[in-house]
């Protein structure tokens, strides 16, 4: 009989995730038997030191034929819920491959990529965009299927929010923004589309692998429009790459390259962008905060100044 594997759950992750939520403190507290037991029902090896994110830990293993594989821990929560159907229509086109899923817990089984080397390690910001902009043009190529979430449904509900939420921005320059990024999601809520999204598709959530050069990782999977996708695409290096470069420039050079890839309406994709800078509004907001991203109001305000 085989030992059993004693997980340490690393203290950032504990502390994290368990703050001020009673349920997520239980799963932590479950976290080492569930993860023997993965381990034990899946008949792997772990090969390596444990990793995790904001919403996972992960463990690098072996299988019992020899493959590396990687063991993704994760409560199981709306944002997530949809992952395994997400990466089972992408079947591994572009996306990480999953080789097994226990639905009981949300755990999966992974092919295993190269953390060491994110698309963010790629010096060249013309060419990681590029790579970003195909990897979204293949997964955005596929429908949806139909247990994911809904853009249309989270949009509706984003719209409901902004009359309370605006109030508590102190600048009326962004209450006007945010009022601006609502009424273009309401010219588009009722074609809101069919597309399977990732929803956070940015440098550090894509890496090396072998059975292609990238793959995403990380998907929040959800039905609609790719337009939705482009603001994580669009503000990466922002203070490393963007205001040195240029922000008006360089943000209408990723906005080209990533809606040309992707076949899109400019139109559309900029009223979808602002959907996107709404949405993150939104969520600071309810967070306490009183000030927009920067990044997000200038790159809504390019979008804005030349639609």
């Amino acid at each position: 009989m085989s030992t059993p594997y004693s997980l340490a759950v690393p203290d950032a992750f504990a502390a994290s995730y368990g703050h001020d939520n009673p349920s997520g403190r239980a799963w932590i507290d479950r976290l080492p038997q569930l993860a023997d037991a993965m381990l034990s029902r899946w008949e792997l090896r772990v090969s390596g030191p444990v990793a995790h994110g904001m919403a996972s830990v992960v463990l690098p293993v072996t299988r019992a034929d020899g493959t590396p594989a990687v063991l993704k821990l994760q409560q199981e929560r709306e944002e997530t819920a949809g992952a395994a159907s997400g990466l089972r229509a992408w079947g591994g086109g572009g996306v990480v491959r999953m080789l097994d899923h226990d639905p009981g817990s949300a755990s999966m089984l992974l092919e295993r990529l190269d953390a060491s080397r994110p698309l963010s390690s790629v010096a060249d910001d013309g060419e990681a965009m590029r790579v970003l902009a195909g990897l979204l043009a293949r997964m955005t190529a596929v429908a949806a299927p139909p247990d994911v979430r809904r853009l249309a449904d989270i949009a509706t509900a984003m719209l409901a929010e902004v009359p309370r939420a605006v109030e508590g921005l102190a600048d009326p320059d962004e209450r006007r923004l945010l009022r601006t990024c609502a009424s273009a999601v309401a010219e588009l809520v009722g074609e809101a589309g069919d597309r399977l999204l990732h929803w956070d598709a940015h440098y550090d959530n894509v890496l090396a692998g072998e059975r292609e050069p990238w793959l995403a990782i990380d998907p929040e999977p959800l039905a609609g429009d790719p337009g939705f996708e482009l603001l994580p695409a669009m503000d990466n290096r922002w203070a490393e790459v963007v205001v040195p470069d240029g922000v008006t420039r360089t943000v209408l050079r990723r906005f080209d390259l990533l809606t040309e890839a992707l076949g899109l309406d400019r139109r559309r994709a900029t009223g979808w962008t602002l959907g996107r800078v709404l949405q993150n509004g939104l969520w600071d907001i309810e967070d306490g905060r009183s000030a927009l991203e920067p990044a997000q109001v200038a790159i809504a305000g390019v979008l804005l100044s030349h639609r």
